[in-house]
């Protein structure tokens, strides 16, 4: 591919390009998005929901290859992450889950994110942050009341997930029925120097655990530290090259 070939791009090229025309310059927290962000942003969703994990040379492994709970499997990261590409604006890369993990309920600051799975299912549990004070018995500023948004699965027919720094901006993804894959977009990307850490959290509710509760159920978060059984590897990516 010679870069700057618009007819040699790759599918995951032209993601990248109309990732960063669509983040250089995005509405500020609280701000209306106006007309050439919503369509920029339209195109981006457009462009995610074509892609397949053919695109980027990513081969399923086969169903049996990431189940058994031997002692050399239990050292293995639960999930891996394949870097694309990344730049001040946004990152881009490929989350792998083995069968029956998840990635714990978390966060993303301020930020924008888009999500295409690949291959195999996951369940995707998203909630809205409200804006009230914790309970005068908590004595603590690590709760966080949230209001359950919606609860999906999600497979390579489906549609991209898309979260927004006022919208959808907490979720827990869990793969489903054996190892998944998906494509995420962040923008801008984590920075804890620039108050964009990642803060993990549990639900404290009777409703507490995998699918439970109904969409628009208010519930009390506490901030945790991060989960000791989730923990992200590194994969190389074998996939086209992105020029920006």
């Amino acid at each position: 591919m010679v870069p700057g070939d618009s007819s040699m791009s790759s599918l995951v090229q032209r993601i990248a390009r109309q990732a960063l025309v669509t983040f250089r310059n995005p509405p500020r927290i609280g701000e209306e998005a106006g007309r050439s962000f919503l369509e920029n942003h339209g195109q981006l969703k457009s462009l995610m929901s074509e892609v397949s994990a053919a695109d980027l040379k990513l081969v399923p492994p086969k169903a049996d290859s990431s189940g058994g709970t031997s002692p050399a499997r239990s050292y293995q990261p639960p999930v891996t992450y394949m870097h694309i590409c990344e730049t001040d604006h946004f990152s881009m890369g490929i989350f792998l889950l083995k069968s029956g993990t998840s990635i714990p309920l978390h966060d993303h600051p301020g930020m924008y994110g888009m999500l295409k799975v690949l291959y195999g299912k996951v369940r995707i549990s998203c909630f809205d942050r409200l804006q009230r004070p914790s309970p005068p018995q908590a004595h603590t500023d690590s709760l966080r009341l949230s209001v359950l948004r919606s609860t999906g699965e999600f497979t390579p027919e489906s549609g991209p997930c898309v979260l927004y720094p006022d919208r959808d901006n907490l979720h827990q993804i869990d793969a489903v029925d054996g190892p998944t894959a998906f494509m995420d977009i962040l923008a801008p990307p984590y920075d804890p120097d620039n108050g964009r850490d990642c803060h993990y959290y549990t639900v404290l509710t009777e409703a507490e655990g995998q699918g439970a509760g109904q969409p628009g159920q208010e519930m009390w978060l506490r901030e945790i530290s991060q989960p000791a059984d989730f923990w992200c590897g590194a994969e190389s990516y074998p996939g086209p090259q992105v020029y920006l």
